[in-house]
């Protein structure tokens, strides 16, 4: 009788399972996490090859392809770590291309001799973070490196010769500068130094002359130079200064004045410059309003993207690379339903080839539309977002997934997102929300957000979720909320000061005390603390606002199911605070499931590791948001 009485249950909570999810295609896990099938193409200088990173054996490695005949060549098999996606191609078709050994926080430089197929190692380095600044067109055996090997808080320049691996330092760092910014020759003539509160653009005519203050700012304005305009020493820059969104400008260099404005938007800040270092010339430049948006400044580039268009109709067209002639491009393509393809496009002759697909396992039609959302908040502000709905016929009273981002200082966007369409195949709704201090909506949305993680953030995700229910959208008893860093922060203050509004919550490498997150910040990261300070708050003077807010210290608050992922080489992670954490949550008798992978960073880069993942959260959430009562 006890068995029957099982088999009956069992059979009524699938049968709701499915209902639930108004008998759409169930899409497997796989197909949304695994490896991309090919990614980051780059082409070769001189347009003979491109490049590209696919699996072998779980890991991202290398491999080029002939545009002469087609021939796929692999030229890497690392087992052991991927090949990161910042690799680049010198101008003499070298491949420069880089490794992060999580075991020991080590990396290694390799290069890549494209005629002979031979890999020799440049830096092997452990404990130090290294970026590229520079290629050279001059000395193409030279690219310049920023790294913090002599002192791990500050970053300084080098020449780095990648046939010998000789390494000359370049310009050592006086200990506040954060940027450089090289010419069209690769020499630096223009650096921005900072002391995390007020901050200027310095500028030098040449190697031999001393840097000199041209622009002085506070933090909470901008100016971010582009390039130099090849007109006496003009350069473009992206500048908010006196002004609510940043705008494309063009500055003198000698002075720092600004010249001319040469587009601004009043409904959000430029994003994005499309410069030719050939022509020495801006094409064309982006924003995003609830859609991505481009403004031509050159009228063949415009014929030129509305021809493309007319070839990928829906999609948005992004130019990822350019052989030295300018007449070969990378493309890629995505829509919110596409995670995207590669193409080759020719000038000359108008040709489009295919290259690849990020991940041809998904089909469009079988996925869901992303939709531009705002609702104001309760103080009146207008808060924009997007909600992504379950395919079916059922749009009112559904389950939902709030999906607030990391940040607190960046955005959603319009686009494909393999964790949002994941969970909309699902049947839940997904509701992400641009709070304020989100990026790309100027500079006062932005410092509406200042000092206010744990208060008016927070309150804009709870006037969102208010909002879902008011519209119907939502089943008020049916809401999760999903984060990682400071979206598993928003996560966790979600279930622990509005209890009442969700099911569970779904935390990936949260940040839960902002104590330690900021004491503990790496060295690297202290020319940034007094701005920290200023937008988020001081340890020492905000101490009881971080104790109020920190999910460390309200163990007692939470109520509803967790679910906790974690690598253990976060660098940005306590562990072992993080662990206490948990303990603290199950003596209170909160259900929660952790995962602490033992190395892996912040992102899970082992397919095996983000699988096994999203099946605990499939389980997890249809289990908390379905079955239980």
């Amino acid at each position: 009788m006890l068995g029957r009485l099982k088999i009956f249950l069992f059979i009524g909570v699938i049968t709701v399972i499915c209902s639930c999810k108004d008998h759409v295609k169930q899409i497997p896990i796989v197909d949304f996490f695994k490896t991309p099938e090919k990614s980051f193409f780059r082409i070769s200088p001189d347009g003979k090859y491109v490049s590209y990173l696919k699996p072998y054996k779980d890991k991202q490695n290398l491999f080029i392809q002939s545009l002469a005949d087609g021939t796929e060549h692999m030229e890497t098999s690392f087992e052991d770590y991927p090949v990161r996606n910042d690799y680049f191609w010198t101008y003499n078709n070298q491949l420069v291309f880089n490794q992060d050994i999580v075991a020991n926080d080590g990396f290694i430089m390799y290069a890549l001799d494209v005629s002979t197929h031979k890999v020799r190692t440049i830096l092997s380095l452990e404990k130090v973070r290294v970026n590229l600044v520079n290629r050279n067109r001059q000395q193409p055996d030279l690219i310049t490196i920023k790294m913090n090997k002599r002192d791990p808080a500050n970053f300084d320049v080098y020449r780095l010769n990648i046939k010998t691996g000789v390494l000359t330092p370049y310009l050592v760092n006086p200990g506040n500068i954060t940027e450089w910014f090289p010419d069209a020759d690769g020499k630096i003539r223009l650096v921005k130094a900072s002391d995390g509160v007020d901050e200027a653009i310095l500028y030098r005519p040449d190697d031999a002359t001393p840097f000199k203050p041209i622009i002085q700012n506070n933090f909470k304005n901008s100016v971010r130079p582009i390039a130099f305009t090849g007109v006496k020493n003009n350069f473009y820059a992206l500048s908010n200064v006196n002004r609510d969104k940043v705008a494309l400008v063009e500055i003198n260099a000698e002075d720092g004045k600004e010249q001319k404005t040469i587009f601004s938007c009043n409904k959000a800040d430029v994003t994005y410059v499309e410069y030719s270092k050939n022509k020495h010339r801006v094409e064309f430049i982006s924003w995003e309003e609830a859609k991505p948006r481009k403004h031509f400044l050159v009228p063949d580039i415009e014929h030129t993207y509305y021809n493309l268009q007319q070839q990928l109709k829906g999609y948005e067209i992004k130019v990822v690379d350019r052989d030295s002639s300018e007449n070969r491009f990378i493309l890629n393509t995505y829509t919110d339903r596409n995670p995207g393809s590669y193409y080759l496009y020719e000038k000359t002759t108008g040709k489009l080839t295919k290259l690849g697909d990020i991940n041809s396992s998904l089909v469009p039609d079988e996925l869901c539309a992303m939709q531009p959302i705002s609702y104001k908040a309760r103080d009146g502000l207008t808060i924009n977002g997007y909600l992504t709905m379950p395919l079916g016929n059922k749009k009112t009273n559904l389950p939902v997934v709030v999906m607030p981002h990391d940040g607190p200082w960046a955005r959603d966007s319009w686009g494909y997102d393999e964790q949002v369409q994941f969970l909309a195949n699902r049947g839940y709704a997904v509701f992400q929300v641009n709070y304020r201090g989100s990026t790309g909506y100027g500079k006062a949305f932005r410092s509406a957000g200042y000092k206010q993680v744990g208060g008016k953030i927070q309150d804009d995700i709870t006037d969102g979720v208010h909002w879902l229910i008011n519209k119907k959208i939502a089943n008020p008893k049916k809401i999760a909320i999903f984060g990682g860093r400071f979206g598993g922060f928003s996560a966790l203050y979600g279930v622990s000061f509005h209890p009442e509004l969700y099911s569970c919550a779904v935390v990936q490498y949260g940040l839960i005390n902002f104590f330690t997150y900021i004491k503990d910040a790496p060295p690297f990261f202290k020319p940034y603390l007094k701005m920290t300070y200023e937008m988020v708050g001081n340890p020492e003077t905000d101490a009881d606002q971080f104790r109020a807010i920190s999910p460390v210290f309200h163990t007692d608050k939470i109520k509803v199911p967790l679910i906790i992922f974690q690598g253990a080489k976060d660098q940005r992670a306590n562990i072992s605070e993080l662990n206490q954490f948990v303990r603290e949550l199950r003596k209170h008798d909160v259900d929660v499931k952790y995962f602490l992978k033992p190395n892996e960073r912040a992102f899970f880069r082992s397919e095996r590791n983000r699988l096994e993942m999203y099946t605990e959260i499939e389980k997890f959430l249809d289990y908390n948001m379905r079955v239980k009562p």
